[in-house]
């Protein structure tokens, strides 16, 4: 049995989902397309069910891939039943979604979540009322706290194809004309005929002579709306009522969060706490790990002895010990607290916030989005800049997504500059970063001009996080470096001493000077350097292995480790990112990012060294 969940953005979709396969997920991209979709296989009544999780969409009307998407599935892998997902305290908007998919003759149920949101707003829905109008089961969830999926796991049984919604006595006789035009049409004659009638209504271009005439001053999408949203909103007044909303913290909340001037000074606060407290307990969890596996290391060092196969499989071990030792400290704590920023709501706040900003740099507005998760990972990052409606947006957009500093950039500037060098050091890299963007998006913005139009942004309601799905999240996040990096690591450390044994690192490093040399780097930062191309933390956890002890500062001095941390921060992103960003902007715009990238890591890398021995 396969079940498509259905839903708006921010319905909580993916929650439901979470809830329903766990972490037992495989994400893939529909056939032709570069947009995502999540499958998963759970046990539900005691059969196997596969459920897929479509993207986030608001009508199945063909605007964008995440539509067409959507729309595709449902029409050519003809699911067995629809779930579809509305948020309970936004109904007249949700339903207009409702009635496409009741078009589309397929049993469906309806899962009301966030009901207590709904509570909340003062909304209370009629139950059995929806059920009778809609005429397919109807069920109040609480995803995110698990509530009613028992209910929905009972009501998929009772699962029902829906009658199709009545609109207008003028439109249902435009439906009526189109009906045997629609069938003659190949690319419609596989859809149900009152599907295929709308569709070819809203298509235009070939309708009968007596239907052009009827439709001559209007616009079939703006009466396809009009005509859903006026019987969604009859549906609204037939099974709910609406009380006084109770006036809580969560909406005092917004008048300071997202206040035009205190709102960017808890922002501020916030940046300050997520990346004070990643590097206070990454900073006590490497204090804690690095002296025993330091002992480890030696211990296997002594067993292997000196051999070649000894002193590589030694090699091997560190970078594995460096990866539990180094990375793992820093990424978890700040991949849980960045889940937390997400659960809560506080994200789109934060972009929200940043629209105004982002048009006087020059950018549009929902370009904070990828921004903003390029703190994550730059890969999704570029990828998200596909909700932006213009090329060139999306190119100038990608450029600045790249110099981000990703969770992998982080290992490195904790595990470098914030414990040798003081967490001061670390949040003033930061704050250079932002510096340099902002400068990058005012000089894209003069190469690139003519920025796109403002920013649409649904704000969800701020929501209690739980240990689940936060922790789900992060395992989600930290399974790309077990599976990716950490294999990646052990190989690079592999080679790397195998290099060292045979003493082949000497002609890496060489070709590698035109860069370690004008920065004052040892030559040792060479090889480091390069396999930093593979993962961004190999830098940092290969050079330890390179300099013969992680303790960086009895091999480098706090000059070096600042050159050595610019200049990683900024230099060319990551294969993953390359690999993605040709994808989506092209590779010849792609390598103009490499070598822009690289020589303003040159260049801060530099004016880092300057700026150290003037201080000093």
């Amino acid at each position: 049995m396969r079940v498509a969940l259905v839903g708006q953005p921010n319905s909580g979709k993916s929650t439901l989902f979470n809830a329903l396969v766990g972490l037992r997920a495989v994400a893939s991209n529909f056939p032709g397309t570069t947009v995502e979709i999540l499958r998963g296989r759970a046990a539900l009544a005691g059969k196997p069910v596969e459920i897929v999780d479509l993207p986030g969409i608001y009508s199945l009307a063909a605007q964008d891939p995440a539509e067409r998407v959507a729309r595709d599935f449902l029409l050519s892998e003809k699911p067995d039943l629809i779930i579809n997902v509305i948020d309970a305290s936004a109904l007249p908007r949700s339903f207009t979604l409702t009635l496409e998919l009741m078009e589309l003759g397929i049993p469906m149920v309806v899962v009301l979540n966030m009901a207590d949101e709904a509570e909340h707003k003062g909304i209370h829905i009629d139950k059995d009322k929806l059920e009778q109008t809609l005429g397919v089961p109807v069920v109040f969830t609480v995803a995110s706290r698990g509530i009613g999926l028992r209910d929905l796991i009972a009501a998929l049984a009772q699962a029902r194809v829906p009658s199709p919604p009545r609109y207008s006595e003028f439109l249902e006789e435009l439906l009526g004309k189109l009906g045997a035009a629609a069938q003659e049409k190949p690319h419609l004659r596989a859809f149900p005929a009152r599907y295929a009638a709308l569709t070819l209504l809203a298509e235009g271009g070939t309708w009968p002579e007596e239907v052009r005439e009827e439709l001559a001053s209007r616009d079939p999408a703006e009466l396809l709306a009009d005509e859903r949203f006026a019987v969604a909103g009859r549906i609204f007044r037939e099974v709910a009522q609406v009380t006084r909303a109770r006036v809580g913290i969560r909406e005092r909340l917004d008048d300071v969060l997202m206040h035009p001037l205190l709102g960017y000074l808890f922002l501020v606060l916030a940046l300050f706490l997520l990346f004070f407290l990643t590097f206070r307990v990454g900073s006590a969890l490497e204090g804690l790990l690095m002296p025993s596996l330091e002992s480890l290391a030696t211990r296997w060092a002594e067993v292997l002895g000196e051999s070649l196969a000894g002193r590589v499989l030694a090699g091997a071990l560190d970078g594995l010990l460096a990866g539990i030792g180094i990375a793992l400290p820093y990424l978890v704590p700040f991949f849980v607290l960045l889940a937390l920023l997400e659960d809560v709501g506080y994200l789109p706040r934060v972009g929200f916030l940043l629209d105004g900003l982002m048009h006087r740099l020059g950018l549009h507005g929902k370009s904070v989005i990828p921004l903003l998760l390029g703190y994550g990972c730059s890969v999704p990052a570029v990828l998200a800049t596909r909700i932006l409606e213009d090329e060139r947006d999306r190119f100038v957009s990608s450029v600045l997504a790249v110099l981000i500093p990703c969770a992998a950039r982080t290992v490195v500037i904790f595990g470098l500059a914030g414990r040798f060098l003081g967490p001061g050091v670390a949040l003033a890299l930061y704050a250079g970063n932002l510096l340099v963007v902002a400068a990058g998006a005012t000089l894209l913005a003069r190469v690139f001009p003519a920025a796109g139009p403002g920013l649409i942004l649904e704000i969800p309601p701020y929501r209690l996080p739980t240990l689940r799905t936060t922790l789900g999240k992060t395992w989600l996040r930290l399974r790309g470096f077990v599976k990716v990096a950490w294999p990646l690591l052990v190989l690079s450390s592999l080679v790397l001493a195998l290099f060292q044994t045979l003493g082949w690192e000497r002609v890496l490093n060489l070709l590698a000077r035109p860069i370690t040399w004008p920065l004052g780097l040892p030559p040792e930062a060479g090889v480091p350097l390069l396999f930093g191309i593979l993962r961004k933390e190999l830098a940092l956890l290969l050079l330890g292995q390179a300099l013969g002890t992680e303790d960086f500062a009895a091999a480098l001095t706090p000059t070096q480790m600042l050159v050595f941390t610019v200049f990683t921060l900024f230099y060319i992103p990551c294969v993953a990112t390359l690999a993605v960003l040709g994808r989506e902007v092209g590779w010849r715009r792609t390598g103009l990012v490499l070598l822009a990238t690289t020589g303003l890591a040159l260049l801060l890398g530099a004016f880092a060294r300057l700026l150290a021995w003037a201080a000093l």
